[in-house]
C-alpha cells in the first residue's frame, strides 16, 4: 500500500508531467501560427486557411484540457518551451500527433481521453487539408 508521501510525490512527478505536455501544445499550437503568417507560393491560400481552421480547433481544445486537468490534478506548472518556425509543416504536424499519442497514458480518465482524440482529430484534419486540398 503506498503511503500519502508517495501518492503526493507520484502526484507532483504526473503534474510536473503535464504540464510539460499542456506547455508543448501551447507550443505547437503557436508554431503553427508562425508558419502561417510565412505561407506563400503555390496552394497557400488553402495552407493559410488550414492552418487557420487549426488554430482555432487545437486552442478550445487546449482550453478544454487544461482547465479538466486542473479540475482533476490541482495547479499544474505549465512551461512553454521555445516557439520556432517549422520548415515542413507536415512532417511538423504528424511528429507532433505522434508525440501527443506518447503522452496518452498521462490523460488516463476517459473523458481526458475523448479530449485528446479531439485534439489528435484535429492535427489529422489539418494534415488532410494540408496534404489533399490544394
Amino acid at each position: 500500500m503506498s503511503t500519502t508521501a508517495e501518492k503526493k510525490s507520484k502526484s507532483v512527478a504526473t503534474n510536473a508531467k503535464l504540464g510539460t505536455v499542456i506547455g508543448k501544445m501551447f507550443s505547437f499550437n503557436s508554431s503553427l501560427k508562425l508558419f502561417h503568417w510565412h505561407v506563400t507560393g503555390k496552394a497557400s491560400y488553402a495552407q493559410h486557411m488550414a492552418l487557420d481552421q487549426a488554430l482555432e480547433d487545437l486552442l478550445d481544445i487546449i482550453d478544454r484540457i487544461t482547465e479538466t486537468t486542473y479540475a482533476l490534478n490541482g495547479d499544474i506548472n505549465i512551461v512553454i518551451p521555445e516557439t520556432k518556425t517549422p520548415t515542413d509543416i507536415i512532417k511538423h504536424a504528424s511528429d507532433f500527433y505522434d508525440y501527443m499519442e506518447s503522452q496518452r497514458p498521462l490523460f488516463s480518465e476517459a473523458m481526458t481521453q475523448a479530449i485528446i482524440d479531439d485534439y489528435n482529430e484535429a492535427i489529422q484534419q489539418l494534415l488532410y487539408r494540408l496534404k489533399r486540398l490544394q
